[in-house]
């Protein structure tokens, strides 16, 4: 996630593993996927369309999470509390910026993140 997104766009998928190493194999093996390490915890991979990541923590039932790009994060997650969404995490940094998480109506967690 270190280049600037598109605001208001799907920008990242993001999967909660056990083995980053394993996870590499696995997706490197099957879909011909490349990866770039950027530091223990975290893995970006592309499939030459898409980029995302691999992250260890909490393997979660409901699949990736899913993570969209915002140019103003305070302004987006105004909108988002507007709507009805229930903010999970609040915002903290990481090496590419910032960002946060939220509950869709429906209990779907997601993120959103902005550039330093």
């Amino acid at each position: 996630m270190g280049q600037k997104g598109v605001d208001r766009q799907i920008d990242n998928i993001e999967f909660a593993v056990s083995d980053i190493a394993r996870s590499k194999a696995f997706y490197g093996a099957a879909f011909g996927w490349s990866f770039t390490d950027y530091g223990p915890q975290y893995c970006e991979f592309s499939d030459g369309r898409l980029t995302g990541g691999l992250t260890t923590g909490t393997v979660k039932p409901g699949g990736p999470l899913v993570i969209l790009y915002a140019d103003d994060l305070a302004a987006t997650q105004a909108r988002l509390e507007a709507a009805g969404a229930r903010i999970v995490k609040d915002t903290f940094s990481f090496p590419g910026g910032r960002r946060f998480h939220f509950q869709d109506p429906d209990g779907y967690e997601l993120a959103v993140w902005s550039d330093k």
